[in-house]
């Protein structure tokens, strides 16, 4: 079945499909359809929704309201902690980067600087550093929070392929999050520079940050966007909110040689708790 999956990813229109169910979930009416949507959808993938801030299906103005919905105040209280979890979701792979070379699935591996879209400079500040790859799925909630405060120096929108980003598809597909579309976003920290890369994927109706709102989809090709010399900084507290997907999708967070320390518990498909720790400082 895995097998027929990937093949059934590479004949569809990838993006003709997923521009598609982006303005589904953006329809406002008939009323009777958006709220079989949420409520089919909520079902079907058992989304708590106790722990929103709005709990009442039938009230969220269209289907990317109630997706990229806001938890209740204190849902996710932050642990005291270097790095915390940016996202409730799941560990796909977690360790060190070996010169340039991340850990996608077992036997499959991708370069850092693949999934910068070919920067080599800032490839370089993640030699030997380390990395998280956490996967959202649809039930989780899809707002992504800073995992440590930090300043944004800048942005690289890649155009890419649309493939899923569940596991079968990260086991079958090679190269898969360089290959994707996705906004790699640069911040300086206490713990040196970090990029947080998030990806999008099949049917993914679109990814926004704070600051700049919908980034993707934009004009398909590179998109570099300097943050370090604007008058007035852009700059994020830990545990804050820094962007968020329409539908779900992966977010791979990048290190420094020497700059953290995993906390020893995760493995590939431990779940993750936006707030919980997940590393401490290595110095």
């Amino acid at each position: 079945m895995d097998s027929l999956f990937i093949l059934f990813q590479h004949l569809v229109p990838q993006h003709l499909l997923s521009r598609l169910v982006a303005a589904l979930a953006e329809l406002r009416g008939p009323h009777w359809l958006k709220n079989w949507l949420i409520r089919g959808f909520a079902s079907h993938f058992k989304v708590d929704m106790s722990e929103a801030e709005n709990p009442d299906l039938s009230s969220y103005a269209n289907f990317n309201a109630f997706f990229t919905r806001a938890l209740k105040e204190g849902a996710r209280p932050l642990a005291e902690a270097a790095i915390v979890c940016p996202a409730d979701g799941a560990i796909s792979q977690i360790g060190e980067i070996k010169e340039h070379s991340l850990l996608q699935a077992k036997g499959r591996n991708y370069s850092t600087w693949a999934l910068l879209g070919g920067d080599e400079q800032r490839a370089e500040q993640f030699r030997n550093g380390s990395f998280a790859t956490i996967y959202l799925s649809p039930r989780d909630y899809h707002r992504v929070h800073m995992p440590v405060a930090g300043r944004l120096t800048a942005t690289r929108y890649i155009p890419g392929e649309l493939f899923s980003v569940n596991a079968a598809t990260a086991e079958g597909v090679e190269r898969l999050f360089a290959r994707n579309e996705r906004l790699v976003c640069y911040f300086d920290t206490e713990v040196g520079p970090m990029a947080m890369v998030l990806v999008g994927a099949m049917i993914v109706a679109g990814i926004e940050t704070v600051w700049s709102g919908q980034v993707a989809p934009p004009p398909r090709q590179i998109e570099h966007r300097d943050y370090s010399a604007q008058p007035a900084p852009i700059t994020l507290a830990q545990g804050e909110e820094m962007g968020r997907f329409k539908l779900g999708s992966t977010v791979i967070l990048l290190f420094p040689e020497g700059a953290v320390d995993w906390a020893e518990h995760y493995r590939a498909g431990s779940p993750t708790r936006l707030g919980e720790a997940l590393a401490e400082s290595a110095s």
